[in-house]
């Protein structure tokens, strides 16, 4: 039996932020491994999402500069590295069947903590 990973990116600036592999087709057991990079000079944070089976969003993990933080409860089955502002990665560890879905990696600019605005940029490719 095979599972899926569908990756995607999103919107108007597909152009500038780039998910590796767009799809992946991986065993039980294995490990699936997402790659994000961007070309946008002030945004500094890649964060990853999971799409659920009822269509939410579930944040996975940040990265921030070359420091990645995942979300509570999902540390076991995640990791996360950060080479650069510019790219990062995302694993998916001992893959099983309710781990087929549609990954989202986005970028943003970290928030700043005197006014908590923020401003994320994904960019949606379908597969």
């Amino acid at each position: 039996v095979m599972f899926s990973l569908i990756f995607l990116t999103g919107s108007s600036l597909s152009d500038q932020v780039h998910q590796n592999p767009a799809d992946m087709y991986k065993n039980p057991g294995q490990t699936a491994e997402i790659t994000c990079s961007h070309r946008i000079d002030t945004y500094n944070q890649i964060l990853w999402y999971k799409q659920t089976k009822t269509g939410q969003l579930q944040l996975l993990g940040y990265m921030f500069i070359t420091n990645p933080s995942l979300e509570p409860g999902v540390t076991n089955k995640y990791s996360a590295s950060k080479a650069a502002i510019e790219n990062g990665a995302l694993t998916v560890n001992d893959l099983q069947q309710n781990d087929s879905g549609v990954y989202f990696c986005a970028v943003s600019k970290h928030s700043d903590v005197r006014s908590r605005r923020s401003c994320t940029k994904t960019a949606r490719q379908p597969t």
